[in-house]
């Protein structure tokens, strides 16, 4: 007997180019059968004109935590990992992952970023993604360059985070501006010697020269490169800016040289980050970005920054106060929506959140188990609604990408980026017998995002199950409270 079938749905597998009615069996958190099933099980789902597919594989999700696994698990995600920035150490983080119960799958790259705190101000680690945004009180770690006997202490560090489990290095490196090549030319070729993806939000975010987003992407054409590293850009929108036309050429040249460079970005005009972050205190923020400061508003109270000033000043009280960017106007300005289409539609690119953790009115991280969410938790809404919103407006409404290519994009591409470093992605992302039951199934006539900026912890519609490792989280629509069926992925390197 079964443990679960799904009877009657629209099975879609990405990698196969599957899309068609059938059944699923589920037995041990393995896809058993696919196809026709015939038998009994525990439970059988009835899936008559939903799509069931290979649950969404999220390689950029800063929440990493029960609010924020519950939120995406109705976006449809059942795998959320932390790779742009990353963890140390990551052993400790794995154990305290474990500890609370996560309801989705999860895991985390070695942080560059930790790295150069513990090396350069001798911070000791903190394996929460919150430690970054508090040590901006000291700038040196962001800022300078490091000493040759700094560079082998980063250098040990992130090599140890690779030993305890991480899936990639996470480089964020327009925060730290005082980074030079030859440092990030050691940490790429530390990745390609291990065969791990690095995860770049690259150097500069500017329309103009110098220092221009177009500098920071032949950067990192010239790092994959002249190392050999697989360079996974992130948010290539919101690094991009307007500038992402040319930048997707050079891209898409580099890819035909055979280079190892890949793209994800999120369907939103708005991005959002620590105030603290270097690129906003830049004299020159207007001409680089095409925005005034009020694009910059603080996630806590709603509150935009109305000068150079009132940001130093904030930048000075609290560095790691979460703000919204909204660097384009997606609605207002039809020029900006082509922009935008370039980064999310990108050729093979795929769709990835940036998910924020869920901030009170205090400005602290909320992490508790209420359900739903407290009223006044607030983050981004690509936290809530980033693949939803992809489905929606990509698929259904504007009809830009196919059924399968959407699945692609949300499912079995994220897992072909991380598999080289964590083996067990490829059992993921695809809907086919011997891999894990991480299992989406919605109806695409409804599925949609529901959070916006007025209203950011709405949940979306149109998941009627979740499952993972074959056991529900979403169940007819409503959330099962007690579920906490994630299990971690490690990378290959990493002691079990």
């Amino acid at each position: 007997m079964y443990d679960v079938i799904i009877r009657d749905g629209i099975l879609v597998d990405p990698e196969t180019g599957l899309e068609k009615r059938g059944d699923v069996a589920i037995r041990s958190g393995v896809i058993e059968r696919v196809g026709a099933v015939s038998g009994a099980a525990v439970r059988e789902i009835d899936a008559a004109g939903q799509v069931v597919a290979p649950g969404f594989i999220d390689i950029h999700a800063h929440g990493q935590s029960i609010p924020a696994d519950r939120m995406q698990a109705f976006d449809g995600v059942t795998t959320t990992l932390e790779c742009e920035v990353g963890i140390l150490p990551v052993a400790k983080w794995y154990e305290k992952q474990a500890d609370v119960g996560r309801v989705l799958n999860y895991g985390a790259a070695a942080a560059w970023a930790f790295a150069r705190i513990s090396a350069i101000i001798e911070r000791p680690l903190e394996p929460s993604l919150s430690f970054m945004g508090k040590c901006f009180d000291d700038p040196r770690w962001s800022q300078n360059t490091a000493s040759d006997s700094e560079s082998r202490k980063i250098l040990a560090l992130v090599e140890q985070g690779l030993e305890e489990g991480g899936v990639g290095i996470g480089i964020p490196n327009a925060y730290l501006p005082g980074a030079g090549a030859k440092e990030i030319v050691d940490v790429c070729s530390l990745a390609a010697r291990y065969d791990v993806p690095t995860y770049t939000h690259i150097a500069y975010s500017s329309n103009i020269d110098p220092r221009s987003s177009i500098d920071a992407y032949t950067r990192l054409i010239g790092y994959a490169g002249a190392t050999g590293a697989h360079m996974h850009i992130c948010h290539f929108n919101s690094t991009s800016l307007q500038d992402v036309e040319r930048a997707a050429e050079l891209v898409l040249m580099a890819q035909k040289q055979g280079l190892k460079v890949t793209v994800e970005a999120y369907p939103y005009g708005t991005g959002s980050t620590v105030i603290g972050a270097p690129f906003f205190a830049d004299p020159a923020f207007r001409e680089r970005t095409g925005n005034d400061y009020p694009a910059i508003q603080k996630v806590e109270n709603g509150q935009r920054i109305a000068s150079r000033d009132e940001l130093l000043a904030a930048q000075q009280e609290r560095p790691d106060t979460l703000v919204l960017w909204h660097f384009l106007d997606v609605e207002g300005v039809p020029r900006h929506r082509e922009l935008l289409d370039a980064s999310v539609l990108y050729p093979g690119g795929i769709i990835a959140s940036d998910a924020m953790p869920w901030t009170l009115p205090d400005g602290s991280t909320y992490e508790g188990g209420e359900w739903p969410l407290p009223a006044e938790a607030s983050s981004h809404p690509r936290s809530s609604g980033t693949f939803t919103k992809f489905l929606r407006e990509y698929m259904r409404e504007r009809k830009k990408v196919s059924l399968l290519e959407a699945m692609r994009r949300c499912s079995l591409g994220p897992a072909k980026i991380i598999e080289s470093a964590a083996p067990q992605m490829r059992r993921k992302g695809r809907l086919q017998e011997g891999c894990d039951a991480d299992i989406v199934i919605f109806d695409p006539d409804t599925i949609a995002d529901k959070a916006e900026f007025s209203a950011m912890n709405r949940r979306s519609e149109g998941v009627s199950f979740l499952l993972v490792n074959g056991e529900p989280v979403i169940d007819g629509g409503e959330l099962r409270v007690d579920a906490a069926p994630g299990r971690p992925v490690r990378g290959r390197l990493g002691r079990r």
